[in-house]
């Protein structure tokens, strides 16, 4: 024997341009995230590619770019420290709080 269960929905909370601007801002901050994960990749690697070069001795005693090194600790502190995946969804529960404009 089968119940069937009725279900109802809730009124909005929030206006029709409400949820425009939101559905925007996660689109506007899933873009950002990608681009900060793409550079971050980008330094690792280029950090690593001058690494081994240097490590086989394929540099020729040439000194370890320093700006390769200040870049590296540059963006990956700014990466881990400001990835914005609490935006675009992240894990957990959120704080509630209520849009009210730019």
């Amino acid at each position: 024997m089968q119940v069937e269960v009725e279900e109802t929905s809730l009124p909005p909370q929030t206006t029709r341009q409400e949820d425009l601007t939101t559905a925007g801002q996660r689109k506007v901050n899933l873009i950002w995230e990608f681009t900060q994960s793409s550079v971050a990749i980008m330094i690792i690697g280029a950090n690593m590619v001058v690494a081994v070069a240097q490590g086989l001795g394929l540099t020729k005693n040439h000194e370890y770019p320093i700006i390769l090194s200040s870049s590296l600790f540059l963006v990956i502190g700014f990466y881990f420290s400001r990835t914005n995946h609490a935006a675009i969804g992240g894990i957990g529960p959120k704080a509630s709080s209520k849009y009210v404009g730019r």
